[in-house]
């Protein structure tokens, strides 16, 4: 169950989104990379668009309706997409979740 959002840590959410790529990707290789906050989706994870979709709804499963993590990707450009970092996403989560 999701903490309240007064509860929610920074770091919980750094290491809740980590473990959801990992499951995302689902390869042996992504197990030794160390997911930080200035972590790339792109050029670090090499992220699919099709691994973006799954990690929506992995999103969705955690945090429910309060986070659209679709919605906030349709509001960017491809190139901003592809240059996402996990800190962005964890600071939009956070914001979500405190709203």
């Amino acid at each position: 169950m999701t903490p309240p959002p007064e509860d929610v840590l920074p770091t919980d959410v750094l290491q809740t989104i980590a473990t959801l790529v990992r499951e995302v990707v689902g390869e042996e290789w992504i197990q030794q990379v160390e997911i930080s906050r200035e972590t790339s989706f792109g050029d670090d994870l090499e992220l699919e668009s099709i691994e973006f979709v799954a990690l929506a709804e992995r999103v969705q499963q955690v945090w429910g309706e309060r986070v659209d993590f679709v919605g906030w990707l349709a509001g960017m450009e491809l190139d901003r997409i592809i240059g996402l970092t996990v800190g962005e996403l964890v600071d939009y989560v956070e914001s979500c979740l405190r709203s």
